[in-house]
C-alpha cells in the first residue's frame, strides 16, 4: 500500500489525513527529539497515546522514553492453534465460557486468591531472574497477579480459522506490577529532564540517559516486567487450554499444535541500518522476516495470524491491532446495549453494560489496518471469534 511522510522524520503506513490532528502533533513532537535515530515508523492502527502515539516504532540512541513504552509493560498477545475443529466443540459454549471465567481472574484489581502449581513455578522463575528483591514493596500482590487477565481491551477468545480449526487467543500484559514500575520511571524521567533543562514539547517525552543509574535500573525492571507479561499470558493460556480439553474430553497436551507469544509494548536493543539502537514499540509488534505474530481485532470482528516481511523502514515491525477510534467516554455516549447485542450476535459472551466501550464501532476497522500492512506482514490465518471473555 506504500508509505507516507509525516514531516521530515516520520514514515506512516496510512494516509496522513486518516491520522487525527492530536496524534499527528504527537508524531511530529516525537520525531523532532534529538535522541531519535533516522525516523519514527507509524503503524496503520495509530491513535493518540500518552506522550507518544499508540502504534509507533521509536528508535533512539543512548536513551529510552519510559512513557513511550507505556504503563502496561510487555502487553501483548498469545495464540494457540489446536487440533480441534468446530465440530469438536460442544453445541452450547456458555458452560465453557463460564469455566474459563472461573479459571482466569478478570477485571480491574482482580487476581488469584492462591497460586496454582504452574503459577507458583512461574513466580519462582520470576524471582530467580529478578534484578531486585523488593517488588512486593512496589505491588504487594504481584505474585497473585500471575495468571490474571485485567480489564479494558484485554480478552480471551476462542476462534475458528478459514479451515474451521479452533484457536485460543489471549491479550494481556504485566498487570499492576508493570503499571506501578512504569509510573515510577515516568516520574523519574520527568525529574531528570527538568534538572537537565531539556526543552520538551510534552513532559511525557522525557527520557532516561544510557549509562546512568536510573537508566540501568529502568532497563532491568523493564525486562523483568516483560518476562512477567509473557509468563502471565502462558499461565492463563495453560488454564484456558485445560478448560477446552475438559470440554471436549481430551488432554490439553494432545490438542495444542502451535503457540505464538508476542509483546506489543516493549523496548529492546536491535541493529538497524548498521547501528545499534533502542527500539521502543508502543502498540506495535516485532515482525522480522518469517516471524509469527498475532494482530487482533475488536470484539465481534476478525483477528489475524501473520508472518513478518522484515520491512526495513518499519524496523521489522507491524501494527498491534485495530487501534481505538473513539475514547471510552465517547464510545459510551455513542453506543447502547442494543448495539452490543447486534455486534456480538452468534458469539458466546457475557452481556454487560461495562463492555460497551469495547464494541467494534469504538475501534478502527481491522481489515483496513491489515490491508495497509501488506508491506509489513503476510496473512497466514484469519480468525473469527465464537467465544469471548472480558473483565469489567
Amino acid at each position: 500500500m506504500g508509505t507516507h511522510k509525516i514531516g521530515d522524520r516520520a514514515i506512516a503506513w496510512l494516509p496522513p489525513q486518516d491520522i487525527e490532528d492530536s496524534a499527528r502533533r504527537q508524531i511530529l513532537n516525537l520525531a523532532g527529539l534529538p535522541i531519535v535515530f533516522r525516523h519514527v515508523a507509524v503503524m496503520p492502527d495509530c491513535h493518540l497515546g500518552k506522550g507518544a502515539t499508540v502504534g509507533t516504532v521509536l528508535p533512539t540512541q543512548r536513551a529510552v522514553i519510559p512513557a513511550a513504552v507505556g504503563v502496561d509493560i510487555g502487553c501483548g498477545m498469545i495464540a494457540v492453534r489446536t487440533t480441534l475443529t468446530a465440530a469438536d466443540l460442544p453445541d452450547g459454549l456458555e458452560p465453557l465460557r463460564r469455566a474459563i471465567e472461573a479459571a482466569v481472574p478478570a477485571g480491574a484489581g482482580r487476581y488469584n486468591k492462591q497460586l496454582t502449581r504452574t503459577a507458583q513455578a512461574r513466580v519462582d522463575a520470576l524471582k530467580r531472574e529478578a534484578p531486585r528483591d523488593d517488588y512486593a514493596a512496589v505491588d504487594r500482590n504481584w505474585e497473585l497477579e500471575v495468571g490474571s487477565l485485567g480489564s479494558g481491551n484485554h480478552f480471551i477468545e476462542l476462534a475458528l480459522d478459514e479451515d474451521d480449526r479452533v484457536w485460543a487467543v489471549l491479550h494481556s500484559g504485566s498487570r499492576g506490577i508493570g503499571n506501578k514500575l512504569a509510573e515510577r520511571y515516568i516520574r523519574q524521567a520527568r525529574d531528570e529532564s527538568r534538572k537537565r533543562g531539556d526543552k520538551l514539547p510534552d513532559p511525557d517525552l522525557a527520557w532516561l540517559v544510557e549509562g546512568t543509574p536510573s537508566f540501568d535500573a529502568y532497563v532491568d525492571d523493564l525486562h523483568w516486567a516483560q518476562s512477567f507479561a509473557r509468563m502471565n499470558r502462558d499461565e492463563m493460556m495453560d488454564r484456558v487450554m485445560g478448560e477446552i480439553a475438559r470440554a471436549v474430553g481430551r488432554a490439553a497436551g494432545e490438542i495444542e499444535v502451535e503457540r505464538i507469544n508476542c509483546h506489543h509494548n516493549f523496548t529492546q536493543k536491535e541493529v538497524h541500518f548498521g547501528e545499534e539502537v533502542w527500539v521502543t514499540r508502543k502498540g506495535a509488534i516485532q515482525m522480522k522476516e518469517g516471524q509469527r505474530g498475532v494482530i487482533p481485532g475488536s470484539m465481534g470482528t476478525r483477528s489475524y495470524i501473520v508472518s513478518g516481511r522484515g520491512e526495513r523502514a518499519s524496523y521489522d515491525s507491524a501494527p498491534h491491532g485495530a487501534g481505538r477510534r473513539f475514547s471510552r467516554t465517547e464510545a459510551r455516549r455513542r453506543f447502547t446495549m442494543d448495539d452490543f447485542r447486534e455486534a456480538m450476535q452468534g458469539i458466546e459472551c457475557r452481556h454487560s453494560n461495562a463492555l460497551i466501550d469495547e464494541l467494534p464501532g469504538a475501534y478502527k476497522d481491522i481489515d483496513i489496518v491489515i490491508e495497509r500492512s501488506q508491506d509489513l506482514v503476510r496473512v497466514d490465518h484469519v480468525l473469527k471469534q465464537v467465544l469471548n471473555v472480558k473483565g469489567d
